[in-house]
């Protein structure tokens, strides 16, 4: 695909995720914050995160709710970091509140750590860059990433507890999943021009699955579509 068509549809998809309109705006110095939420008596918390354009990483491993590392350049794109409960349920919002047109070398880097002990309901969205998300270790309950435009690398080799699905929808890139071993796997994946590779899993009518999907005590069940670009889901390593 020619270089301007991609940058055209990357920043279409950004001003869609956003939903604002276009204004220019200069790159500037890089700024760097970091946000901490600590936990709570929540049981479960729906956590949603959603960045215009950049490069975003997700993992586990945080003694809190949630430690956050930001780097941008364009002021308007600084991220805005919420959290609310209510009795047992919280709410969870690190989201990009601009995505104006913006000029020179433009720069957004997210680091986020979040808890594995706390269950998680998760939604990702992401315009256009890169997205890196290790997930492998955390309390899942239903995972949905939506990606304009770039690459999605979700890893979700662990040891889950409990049963979730996994939604993805992607536009224009690549996306590469890698599922858990020892548990029960079923994955319904379509792609546009792109390919579609599955590893680990046999096929079985409109779907892959292994063979512990019929009497396995924990199952994961992966929806992936794509728009132009390439599909991969690893299962077994």
């Amino acid at each position: 695909m020619r270089p301007k068509l991609v940058i055209a549809i990357a920043a279409v998809a950004l001003l869609t995720v956003a939903g604002c309109k276009l204004n220019i705006e200069p790159a500037g110095p890089m700024q760097h914050e970091t946000k901490t939420v600590d936990r709570d008596k929540s049981e479960l918390v729906h956590a949603e995160v959603t960045m215009g354009a950049g490069e975003l990483k997700i993992r586990g491993g945080s003694s809190k709710l949630l430690d956050a590392d930001f780097e941008y350049n364009v002021p308007s794109w600084k991220p805005q970091v919420k959290y609310e409960s209510s009795g047992f349920r919280g709410k969870l919002i690190i989201a990009q509140p601009s995505a104006s047109g913006t000029q020179g070398n433009v720069k957004s880097k997210w680091d986020l750590r979040i808890s594995d002990e706390v269950p998680l309901d998760m939604l990702v969205k992401l315009g256009a860059g890169e997205a890196g998300l290790n997930l492998g270790s955390l309390s899942l309950r239903s995972l949905e990433v939506d990606l304009g435009a770039g690459q999605l690398k979700l890893d979700l080799r662990g040891n889950p507890q409990r049963d979730y699905d996994v939604k993805i929808r992607g536009g224009v890139g690549e996306a590469t999943v890698w599922l858990p071993k020892g548990v029960g796997l079923r994955a319904d994946a379509h792609g546009g021009i792109g390919g579609i590779n599955v590893e680990g899993l046999e096929k079985n009518g409109d779907f892959w699955q292994n063979s512990a999907y019929e009497h396995s005590k924990v199952t994961v069940r992966v929806d992936v579509r794509g728009g132009v670009g390439n599909i991969n889901v690893i299962a077994g390593q």
